[in-house]
């Protein structure tokens, strides 16, 4: 290896390219061979011999996605999109490699942070600063320059969105995060290079992906949960909303069984779970 550069994860496993030059390909066979990371590059080595991918031309991550017949038979890979190229990689752990590969590409990456962009489905008045990215586990540390910290629990992460905004005075990659701070809703916006920001929505989509329902809300459970969306007491909801402290009570049931709702405490604190703030989301944008 080059000066500088350091072994992290060396794992038996197979690899796939199934998309070359933007193009699907029907001929896909997975390779079995070595899969090894390095703080600068992935290397993949087979019988027919060894293919590099330089870790600063991932531009993106997911988990598994049947691609066909084939595909379907290995039960664990991450797909990796490197340009127009798309690679599958089945290391034997796959969750130990990829904390690993997550850590090689995000670990110390100076980005700039808006944070809180949003709270309480209010937009905020707030600049933006660097910070500096960690990942910790199923969390992304962010350190802002100004001294505070942010941290950004996969599990509690709402929904990871990608837009492109204007970023003191410059069209940049944006990530906005949705997730909580001591119940109450939040954004954090981080910006950065494409793939820096691409790979870290990858990161944290991981607890919107688990957080997603397709769930019929009525228009009285609309109701109490847009209230907890913004901050209401669930204390107070029932004169909030205008309803019986029973009727509300038996809301509150509901929507734990449904898993919008995590019960903090008994006799009736609750707070939203990540699915209940994406639905509450979903519901203001469409007001």
């Amino acid at each position: 290896m080059s000066d500088g550069e350091q072994k992290l994860a060396d794992a038996n496993g197979k690899f796939v390219q199934v998309v070359k030059d933007g193009r699907k390909r029907n001929d896909i066979d997975w390779r079995a061979g070595r899969i090894i990371l390095s703080n600068k590059r992935l290397v993949l080595v087979s019988n027919e011999g060894k293919r590099t991918i330089p870790l600063s031309k991932i531009t993106s991550i997911t988990g598994r996605d049947n691609v066909n017949k084939a595909i379907a038979k290995v039960s664990g890979y991450l797909s990796l999109q490197v340009g127009s190229n798309v690679t599958l990689i089945a290391p034997q752990d796959i969750e130990a490699f990829e904390a690993k590969l997550y850590s090689a590409l995000l670990d110390q990456t100076v980005v700039l942070v808006k944070h809180p962009a949003v709270e309480g489905g209010v937009v905020q008045d707030t600049e933006w600063e660097k910070g500096r990215l960690k990942i910790d586990g199923d969390s992304v540390d962010l350190a802002i320059a100004s001294g505070s910290f942010v941290e950004l629990e996969v599990e509690d992460v709402g929904s990871a969105e990608l837009e492109t905004k204007t970023v003191m005075d410059s069209q940049r990659r944006v990530a906005e995060i949705e997730h909580t701070i001591e119940g109450t809703s939040v954004e954090t916006h981080v910006s950065g290079s494409k793939s820096d920001v691409s790979v870290l929505a990858s990161f944290v989509r991981r607890g919107e992906q688990a957080g997603e329902v397709d769930v019929e809300l009525s228009k009285e459970e609309n109701e109490v949960l847009m209230a907890l969306y913004t901050g209401v007491s669930p204390f107070q909801i029932p004169d909030f909303v205008g309803m019986e402290i029973e009727q509300v009570e038996e809301i509150y049931d509901r929507l734990i069984e449904y898993g919008i709702l995590e019960p903090v405490r008994t006799r009736r604190e609750v707070q939203l779970e990540a699915r209940g703030r994406s639905i509450a989301g979903e519901a203001v944008d469409d007001q």
